[in-house]
């Protein structure tokens, strides 16, 4: 597999089996304590590994489509290319940058519903043939840009309306897809199959049921109008949990053998992203700024503080505008945690958590429990992994934080062991040793692979 030329190399930690992940946060907050606090992440990137085999276990009719908008760092991508996923892009930053890794074009879908002409004839050049339409516009512009593209008809569901991860609900309503599918076709254009999404949100696992009965009835009509309809796609909504996957693979895999069983041909795929790179990666940010204000001003005499407690206001060194973005879609981000070394028995205050804007939308956890918290000090955000990284933006002049990765000896075992370090270019990836609170840069460290 080739890197990006112009990309930097970056370092994986070695872990043995005495070091855990929260040692190597503790190693970073000591080092950067001594240098400019700026807040950093810390990857497992074995949790990719353990998460691929617990959805090849639990869901293994269907093959992931890591959906890369949810992080795209260069370690995931070259980690999970390796372990054989394919790729949901939405930009041509995202096409370019799996490409990079050598990807298949065939292992790629781009999916950005609302595409730019320019990104469609990218696809078209790059041999990009799969894409998600689900409108008449989108169908003329691919038509003009992309004729030989395989299309996958979006369909819109019943929890669509319900929110999603990243934005608006997508989708052509049942009654709309034969108006769609003749369309395409007057068109000239190739319909292969039906894509739908159950946003993480919902927690009704029958969803699913009711999403494959209706792409039944899409495929059906696509049948019927000529197009040859081989490839269902039953979209992301996969949270980490393995509980959350043995239900949808309980609610969705009898309809799946009844409907689009392994005598149809029909290939089977799913998009997870926050589901492999969430719980693989930790942020620490560091407070920079406090203030004091009376919880009876709020409005708010309830618990979890008497009226006569202080509630404080945190300011953060990164926010809604860098690694917690996914806050502007209204989702919730969890309290965080203390460091080991920051944890007390010290009483705790109603707390709020703003990043470094002063914005009143640069607001990232509305409320939480914390022990009074001075300037300098520093919190931990676990499951961090989704949609913190995305591609450099410039909405912000602040670079994002840096990524500190590692993998425990054991993983990487596993690893050679299944033959996957074999796909990993070592001209982008060093694996080096780690040492706690060593005062040598572990990238000025080699071993051999």
């Amino acid at each position: 597999m080739k890197g990006l030329a112009d990309e930097p190399n970056y370092s994986v930690a070695l872990l043995d089996g005495a070091t855990a992940l929260s040692d190597v946060v503790e190693n970073h907050i000591y080092e950067q304590t001594l240098a400019e606090k700026n807040a950093f992440f810390v990857a497992d990137l074995g949790v990719l590994m353990r998460q691929h085999v617990r959805w090849r276990t639990h869901m293994p009719q269907m093959r992931p489509f890591y959906a890369v908008q949810a992080n795209s760092s260069l370690a995931v991508i070259e980690i999970l290319a390796a372990l054989g996923t394919g790729f949901i892009c939405t930009s041509k930053y995202e096409l370019e940058l799996v490409q990079g890794y050598g990807v298949p074009s065939e292992d790629i879908i781009y999916s950005g519903v609302c595409k730019q002409l320019s990104q469609i004839k990218y696809a078209a050049k790059n041999g990009i043939d799969f894409l998600v339409c689900d409108n008449e516009a989108e169908l003329r512009k691919i038509a003009r840009c992309h004729p030989r593209a395989k299309l996958l008809l979006q369909v819109a569901t019943e929890a669509s309306s319900e929110g999603d991860e990243m934005g608006m609900a997508f989708g052509s309503k049942l009654k709309d897809c034969r108006h769609l599918l003749e369309s395409a076709k007057e068109q000239g254009l190739q319909v292969v199959g039906v894509r739908f999404h159950i946003p993480s949100s919902c927690d009704d696992p029958q969803a699913y049921s009711h999403a494959v009965s209706d792409a039944r009835c899409v495929f059906d009509m696509g049948e019927d109008i000529g197009f040859s309809m081989t490839l269902l796609d039953i979209g992301g909504g996969f949270n980490g949990s393995e509980t959350q996957l043995k239900q949808i693979n309980s609610a969705v895999r009898p309809l799946l053998d009844l409907y689009f069983p392994a005598s149809s041909g029909v290939s089977i795929m799913a998009e997870p992203g926050s589901y492999y790179v969430s719980s693989s990666f930790t942020l620490a940010v560091n407070i920079i700024a406090k203030e004091v204000g009376a919880r009876d001003l709020h409005g708010n005499h309830d618990e979890p503080s008497p009226n006569d407690e202080p509630e404080f206001l945190y300011y953060m060194n990164d926010g809604v505008y860098g690694s917690f973005t996914s806050k502007l879609a209204d989702n919730v981000i969890p309290a965080p945690a203390l460091p080991k070394s920051g944890v007390s028995e010290d009483p705790v205050f109603a707390s709020s958590l703003w990043g470094p804007s002063g914005d009143e939308l640069d607001q990232v956890v509305d409320q939480c429990l914390l022990p009074e918290l001075s300037v300098g000090d520093w919190l931990i955000f676990n499951n961090a992994g989704a949609y913190s990284l995305g591609p450099p933006s410039t909405f912000t002049e602040s670079p994002r934080p840096p990524v500190y990765y590692t993998i425990s000896t054991g993983d990487w075992f596993e690893m050679q062991d299944a033959g996957i370090t074999q796909d990993i270019s070592m001209k982008n990836f060093s694996l080096v040793p780690y040492f706690l609170h060593s005062s040598q840069s572990d990238e000025a460290l080699s071993v051999p692979a």
